[in-house]
């Protein structure tokens, strides 16, 4: 699968071939809705906040006697059934909306997301931005690139990357993001993404599906292996040596003459 290169003038310079690892995966629409949803819960905050009975101003005196009115025995004029009381079983602000998710299948979910952009022909590239803060001058270049001008559009850029992040942040429906925090959110409400410079290869780092993808742990664990084990058997051979080689005896002489 191949995405077309663009560069900053929004000229086409080539293609370029988008890596297995995060753009061929298969598409799994339930773990990406389980990440979005995550996300989107992770956000969120607790505003809705009712008083119970035992909160809300108001007498607790009984409001008539117990027995001989012929009514329903009734308590204080806070009880959630009258007007003016409690609310039973209300929503309180301490509510807790966070959802937990692995790793593995948040990185799963991202690659899913992409791949799907890919199949779709969302995904675009962009060679290089100049080191220019102008509005005007981004605005041209997303009139030349074949995205839809209104529609939100997603730059994807290795590193920190302000030129391009405050020359677009008064146009509407466009954002800027690190590639290490691809999320689906934005992922799958992208109508066009752009991948500035290498945001590919430093996505591909991050979230991709190889061995040597992610934090890398595997390779430093096989040169850590490989240390020890050469230590090993330096402190082996060592300690034949001394056993081999006995010390000099009681009748052994000096070599001073």
């Amino acid at each position: 699968m191949t995405i077309d290169i663009y560069s900053s003038t929004g000229s086409k310079k080539g293609t370029k071939t988008l890596p297995d690892s995060l753009f061929g995966t298969e598409v799994n629409e339930g773990l990406m809705h389980q990440a979005l949803v995550r996300q989107q819960n992770n956000r969120r905050s607790a505003i809705a906040h009712a008083q119970n009975r035992g909160v809300v101003r108001g007498s607790t005196a009984k409001l008539y006697r117990q027995k001989g009115t012929g009514r329903a025995r009734r308590g204080s004029k806070k009880s959630p059934i009258l007007r003016g009381g409690g609310k039973a079983f209300g929503p309180k602000n301490v509510r807790n909306y966070t959802k937990d998710m692995p790793r593995a299948m948040r990185r799963a979910a991202i690659r899913s997301c992409l791949t799907l952009a890919a199949q779709d022909q969302k995904i675009i590239g962009l060679e290089n931005y100049p080191e220019e803060i102008k509005t005007k001058t981004f605005v041209a270049l997303l009139q030349k690139l074949p995205v839809s001008v209104g529609r939100k559009i997603v730059f994807v850029v290795p590193e920190s990357h302000p030129e391009l992040a405050w020359s677009s942040r008064n146009v509407p429906g466009v954002k800027t993001i690190l590639a290490s925090y691809l999320n689906p959110e934005d992922l799958l409400g992208a109508y066009h993404i752009v991948f500035v410079g290498d945001a590919i290869e430093k996505a591909e780092a991050v979230f991709g599906s190889g061995p040597s993808a992610g934090s890398g742990g595997s390779g430093s664990t096989k040169a850590k292996a490989k240390v020890s084990s050469s230590k090993d058997s330096t402190k082996k051979s060592n300690s034949k040596d001394s056993v081999s080689e006995p010390g000099p005896g009681p009748d052994s002489t000096s070599s001073g003459e």
